[in-house]
C-alpha cells in the first residue's frame, strides 16, 4: 500500500474541493487509478461548506458559562460545542467530552485549529453525503473509480495523542467482519470486526499532520477494500450498550449528564 499526500492552496469557503484536489495531483504528477482512495480532511470539507463559527457573534448561556469556567475554555466556545453536541458528559482541562452523530469525541467536534483567527470549525454537514458528492465527482472528472474517505483526528481512551477517525466513507466497505473466519490454530474468530476505514483514516492522518503542512488530502494505492456503491453511516457505528467502553464506563456520567 502507498501513500501519497497531496499538496494544495489554502482551501476557502465555496472552493470547488475536487478542482482544489485534482491540480494537486496534477501538479505533483500524481494519478488516480480505479481503486485509489482518497482520504480528505474534514476541516476542508468543513470549510468549504463554511462551516465556520465566529467565536465572538455567540452569546453564551448560564451553562456555558459554568462549564468554561471548570474546564478553562472560552465561553463562546463551549456555547457552540453545546449546540453542536448531542450529549456532554463532562471534561478535562480544555475539552469536553461528548456525543456527536454516534461518535464519542471531543468538543462535539469544534476545533479552533487551523480556523482563522476568532473562529471554530465545525464538523462538515452531512458528511456522508459530502464523501458521496465529491466520489461520484471525481468519477464525472476522471473516470476513475475511486473510494473516498473524510477524516479528523480522535483520542484514544488512556492514551497520549491523536489517531485518525473516519468520519465518513464513500465507495468502499469500511468494515472487514472477520468473524466467520478462523485464526492461525485454526480456531473460529468470535467478535473481530476490523474497522478498515479506521486504520486508513490513522494511515492518513500521520502525512497529513496537525499543524500547517497544508496536505489536506492523500491518496492511497492498493489500499485492501472491496468497492461498493452503497456506504451507509449505521455500518461504522455500534450502540452503546455494545460499546466495550461506554457500556460501563459513560453510563455512570450518563446517570450526572450536564
Amino acid at each position: 500500500m502507498r501513500l501519497l499526500g497531496i499538496r494544495t492552496q489554502l482551501i476557502k469557503p465555496r472552493d470547488d474541493i475536487v478542482s482544489i484536489i485534482l491540480a494537486g495531483t496534477d501538479k505533483q504528477k500524481l494519478r488516480i487509478d480505479d481503486g485509489d482512495i482518497l482520504v480528505i480532511a474534514s476541516k476542508a470539507v468543513a470549510t468549504l461548506q463554511n462551516r465556520l463559527k465566529r467565536l465572538d457573534s455567540v452569546k453564551p448561556s448560564e451553562k456555558a458559562k459554568k462549564l468554561a469556567r471548570r474546564y478553562s475554555l472560552e465561553p463562546s466556545f463551549v456555547e457552540t460545542v453545546l449546540q453542536e453536541a448531542d450529549q456532554v458528559f463532562g471534561g478535562v482541562s480544555k475539552a469536553l467530552l461528548t456525543l456527536k452523530d454516534h461518535i464519542l469525541t471531543a468538543n462535539a467536534g469544534v476545533d479552533h485549529k487551523n480556523a482563522p483567527k476568532g473562529y471554530a470549525v465545525l464538523w462538515p454537514e452531512n458528511p456522508f453525503k459530502a464523501a458521496e458528492e465529491i466520489r461520484r465527482d471525481v468519477f464525472t472528472r476522471t473516470g476513475k473509480r475511486v473510494g473516498v474517505l473524510i477524516v479528523d483526528s480522535r483520542v484514544t481512551p488512556l492514551r497520549m495523542g491523536t489517531t485518525g477517525l473516519a468520519l465518513a466513507v464513500a465507495g468502499f466497505e469500511p468494515v472487514l467482519d472477520c468473524r466467520a473466519e478462523k485464526d492461525l490454530y485454526d480456531k473460529p474468530i468470535s467478535i473481530t470486526r476490523h474497522a478498515i476505514a479506521d486504520d486508513l483514516a490513522s494511515s492518513a492522518h500521520l502525512i497529513m499532520g496537525e499543524s500547517d503542512e497544508q496536505i489536506p488530502a492523500v491518496l492511497i494505492k492498493e489500499a485492501p477494500v472491496k468497492l461498493t456503491e452503497v456506504v451507509s453511516p449505521s455500518s461504522v457505528v455500534i450502540s452503546a450498550k455494545q460499546c466495550l467502553f461506554t457500556k460501563y464506563i459513560i453510563q455512570g456520567a450518563l446517570k450526572e449528564c450536564l
